[in-house]
């Protein structure tokens, strides 16, 4: 099997899709109930890549795992500016195709007018916005049984870090050139707890980690512990740069562990209760850990008045937008968070606080 190769479904894929319901209940239990449910046989549309850019050209690869059971197609935009002395800054992007949905051309000519970066949208080799099946199964550590008697489920992190390490990247290197001190990853939910745990597991994959609305409550929290611990305790051979992001109604307490057991729907109530077992400030207290240890720069940004669901669209242009300029923008002119009024930015307004140092 070729590491390239033009874009089609496998029949593994195919039987992944029927699991998609159950794998996507996460993330749509996630958004605020308030908000329309996301659809998870949502497709991608037309996006900038199809329309072309002044500023950007397009560009797709598929990469194959060794068994032929796994396919990521990945969207690659470089700038038509000159790459400075070093190479592009680049972002890589969980969710692929959902994250090109939320790139239009005001942005990249807003990208444009800074270092524009390239960007790698790090998707699935079909045309679903949210592929539930397989994002469950590559960016989760562990596997989890649901006790709804379909098994175990996730636990294809280390083998997507492969991928993404050793064959993705480098096939992005080679396509344009890369400021390999400037290169970057984006994650939000499942895709948030997978950068964190490459994070802990590959330190110097890439210089700047952006985890949005990290599924910290994954496995009982299992991130939380010894991987945080040995992360925390080991050595570092390249400085980190983290920024935690929030939105401020993910803390918002609608999280009554009463309320899991009130559902019909046992699949909600179990997900219900795993989200209020971690700690609503679970997120901007890792950031305080991680800032504590020697050569990594952390911060937590929350963003005032958004939910879960949101959050997506505005991480991943607040990661481009930081990785256009310096991207220790991402956690510069950040104030020391207050231990005494842990909602102190959630003040109503979509507006996003920082403060140095999901669910």
């Amino acid at each position: 099997m070729s590491l390239l190769e033009p874009a089609r479904v496998s029949g593994f894929t195919a039987r992944l899709r029927m699991l998609a319901g159950t794998a996507a209940l996460a993330l749509c239990l996630a958004t605020s109930p308030a908000r329309a449910q996301p659809d998870p046989d949502q497709r991608v549309g037309r996006t900038v890549a199809d329309a072309g850019s002044p500023h950007y050209r397009f560009e797709r690869f598929v990469v194959a795992s060794a068994d032929g059971e796994r396919r990521w197609r990945v969207h690659l935009a470089i700038p038509r500016q000159r790459a400075g002395r070093d190479g592009y800054a680049a972002l890589y992007m969980l969710d692929g195709n959902a994250a090109l949905m939320e790139f239009d051309a005001p942005l990249l000519a807003q990208l444009a007018r800074g270092r524009a970066p390239v960007l790698a949208f790090v998707g699935y080799d079909n045309e679903l916005r949210i592929d539930g099946a397989a994002r469950t199964r590559d960016y989760t550590p562990s596997a989890v049984d649901d006790g709804l008697g379909q098994g175990p489920r996730g636990g294809g992190a280390a083998a997507f870090a492969a991928a993404l390490a050793e064959r993705i990247q480098p096939e992005v290197r080679r396509r344009a050139r890369i400021d390999r001190s400037r290169e970057a990853l984006w994650g939000h939910s499942l895709g948030g707890l997978f950068v964190l745990d490459l994070l802990y597991t590959r330190a110097d994959a890439f210089a700047q980690w952006f985890p949005a609305s990290p599924s910290l409550w994954w496995d009982d929290g299992r991130e939380l512990g010894a991987p945080e611990r040995r992360f925390l305790q080991g050595d570092l051979r390249r400085p980190a740069g983290v920024a935690i992001m929030q939105g401020g109604s993910e803390r918002a307490p609608n999280r009554d562990p009463g309320a899991a057991a009130r559902s019909d729907d046992p699949r909600v109530a179990a997900h219900r209760a795993r989200i209020a077992a971690v700690p609503a400030d679970a997120a901007r207290q890792l950031a305080q850990r991680l800032q504590a240890k020697p050569g990594v720069r952390a911060c937590y940004r929350e963003f005032a008045g958004l939910g879960h669901g949101p959050m997506l669209r505005a991480s991943v242009r607040a990661a481009a937008l930081a990785m256009a300029g310096d991207p220790a923008r991402a956690c510069a002119d950040a104030q020391a968070p207050s231990r005494r009024d842990p909602m102190h930015e959630a003040n109503g307004s979509a507006r996003a606080t920082a403060s140095p140092v999901e669910h």
